[in-house]
């Protein structure tokens, strides 16, 4: 029986990793990614390759052949892990295809807000700025030395994003209940509760996965106990912001602007209520999006695939309970 694999959608293109798993199994994109579309098509798989798609438990219950599930990128939260643990499917991620990539977005996305870059551009180019000798109040920037960085989280990213505040002179706060204190005296960063972060910090910066504990983490209250002055980045994953709540604080002056890759809802709406004001930056879930970086994701994401084919758990492996299950059999 010929070996399958299925990749829900490309990213943006598949012809690297196609060419690379050709060589153990018979390769196939998937011609839709709704769960109906999903349910026949991975009926007759032992491999799924996803980007967005969802893998719910009726998917999974119904590839009766499937051994593994890949992700392309980091968060999983678009797989049900625990369909996946009870049927003993492995499901891994890549978790370092993209640390520094991101982690330098998020602060060409901090720049842009604090020397507003977006709408520099825009005056100049619009021709709006008629007298040069005398700088329009609006397009005042501020230092970032000596400010304090906020961090949400200090995971891989988190803690890159860190480093290289430290070598820009930012003084580092952190959240996060899972961080050792030995580790962020290590990196020379605060560790605080989350309302001392967001009560001091100068730019907040979210890094943590979207799970029921962070879904909506920052929402009205949160915002309100921010500074005036500060800013708010999200790299991480949309639904743990508040989009509602966050144009209240934009629009109401509670903080000084904003930067999003990253929406309750992709694509998000074109009426989207955020895309009329000024004091907000936003790129298209572009944060981990370089070649250098799809180069290694392709690469990654197809040895896991290979792995599982022969019978090997991955090298990543998101449902390590699924181990225990194995053993069992």
């Amino acid at each position: 029986m010929d070996k399958k694999v299925l990749i829900t959608e490309p990213t943006p293109f598949i012809e690297e990793e196609w060419k690379i798993l050709e060589r153990y199994a018979s390769v196939r994109l998937a011609k839709g990614t709704t769960e109906d579309d999903l349910l026949a098509e991975a009926k007759d798989v032992d491999t799924i390759l996803v980007v967005y798609a969802k893998i719910t438990r009726r998917v999974i219950e119904s590839a009766q052949r499937l051994k593994g599930i890949v992700r392309y990128g980091i968060g999983v939260d678009n797989v049900d892990i625990q369909a996946a643990t009870e049927r003993g499917i492995y499901v891994a991620n890549v978790p370092d295809y993209c640390v520094g990539t991101v982690a330098e977005h998020t602060f060409a996305l901090l720049l842009a807000l604090a020397r507003r870059i977006i709408l520099a551009d825009y005056t100049v180019k619009s021709a709006s700025w008629k007298i040069w000798t005398q700088q329009p109040i609006e397009l005042m920037g501020t230092d970032i030395e000596g400010k304090v960085l906020g961090l949400i989280g200090m995971g891989n990213i988190g803690r890159t994003v860190a480093i290289k505040a430290k070598a820009f002179g930012m003084r580092v706060m952190a959240y996060d209940p899972y961080l050792e204190k030995y580790r962020a005296r290590l990196l020379d960063v605060e560790l605080v509760d989350l309302d001392t972060l967001l009560k001091n910090s100068d730019f907040v910066s979210i890094h943590v996965p979207l799970t029921s504990e962070t879904r909506g983490m920052i929402g009205e209250n949160e915002l309100k106990k921010m500074k005036r002055t500060a800013y708010l980045i999200n790299t991480s994953r949309g639904p743990i912001v508040n989009e509602r709540a966050l144009y209240e604080a934009l629009k109401g002056g509670w903080i000084a602007g904003a930067a999003l890759d990253v929406y309750e809802k992709e694509p998000p709406d074109r009426d989207n209520p955020l895309f009329k004001l000024d004091n907000v930056v936003l790129t298209p879930h572009v944060a981990w999006y370089t070649e250098e970086a799809l180069k290694r994701l392709k690469r990654s994401v197809a040895e896991e695939a290979i792995r599982m084919l022969n019978g090997m758990p991955p090298k990543n492996l998101v449902n390590k309970d699924v181990l225990l299950g194995k053993k069992t059999m």
